[in-house]
């Protein structure tokens, strides 16, 4: 192998490793996205329920007070 081609090996194989970093980093990105998602979610359906929960309180209390 010459130094040209000794060379051109070298470059591919830092593209490569390059190119492999940075689909893990979006992996990784995409895994968190996912997660944060998740738990918005939750916390949003946990809303929901408390909301819920509160507005049938204040209807009991309605209720009883007629």
């Amino acid at each position: 192998m010459n130094q040209s081609q000794n060379i051109s090996h070298q470059a591919g194989q830092a593209a490569g490793q390059a190119q492999e970093k940075g689909s893990n980093m979006m992996d990784k990105a995409s895994n968190t996205a996912q997660s944060a998602k998740e738990s918005c979610q939750e916390a949003g359906q946990q809303m929901k329920e408390k909301a819920q929960e509160a507005a049938d309180a204040a209807r009991s209390t309605y209720d009883a007070k007629k």
